[in-house]
């Protein structure tokens, strides 16, 4: 009897030896990257002569995981005046970028620590009809006054991002003009600051 007691003890201890050894093979997650991104240039020009005005001017590619502005097809948002792309979904207009990924976003309510998780169906992709973060004054992520021609981001507005390769993202537009405040002429306006965190973890919808 003392036999069978010592040796159904030892088969519980290996039980648990063994479950321990295979919670230490478990991938260990990488921590949610909080930062921030201070005057990125995204000018374009508008000739008014036509009709519609032609709109000319470089977007400008920016990945979260570079935490940078790219020119390759690892972008996840392009910025160009007050328009932001995703790389997913299918251009409207020939000047802009290809989607090569499957990009996507959507406009969340609340601050930008209110948002903790994505709503994945919620997520949309440009196309011709529109694009995932519209355009638009009081429509997306900004108010333009028409008096004064300053455009506002708006407070309790978050842009949540599925990355180019099926990661997560949420930013807050804090200023649309260079060092934050628009000059007399408005001659330093299309400069994007913003606060992001990114999720570097495949699969994760938490922030």
């Amino acid at each position: 009897m003392k036999s069978i007691k010592l040796l159904s003890l030892a088969i519980a201890f290996l039980g648990i030896v063994s479950c321990s050894s295979d919670d230490d093979n478990s991938p260990e997650l990488i921590q949610v990257e909080s930062s921030s991104y201070e005057n990125l240039k995204a000018t374009q020009s508008a000739d008014y002569s036509t009709n519609p005005p032609t709109i000319t001017g470089d977007y400008i590619k920016f990945s979260f995981e570079a935490g940078a502005t790219v020119s390759g097809d690892n972008w996840d948002i392009a910025f160009r005046g007050t328009t932001i792309l995703v790389n997913g979904g299918e251009a409207a207009f020939e000047d802009e970028p290809d989607r090569t990924a499957t990009a996507g976003a959507y406009i969340a309510t609340g601050t930008l620590a209110d948002v903790k998780t994505v709503d994945t169906s919620k997520l949309a992709q440009d196309s011709a009809e529109g694009l995932a973060i519209p355009t638009g004054s009081g429509n997306g992520w900004y108010n333009y006054d028409s008096t004064t021609h300053v455009v506002s981001p708006i407070a309790g507005k978050v842009i949540v991002v599925r990355t180019h390769d099926g990661r997560y993202a949420k930013v807050e537009i804090l200023s649309y003009y260079e060092n934050g405040e628009p000059n007399e002429d408005l001659s330093n306006s299309q400069y994007y600051s913003f606060n992001y965190v990114y999720q570097p973890n495949v699969g994760e919808t938490s922030f």
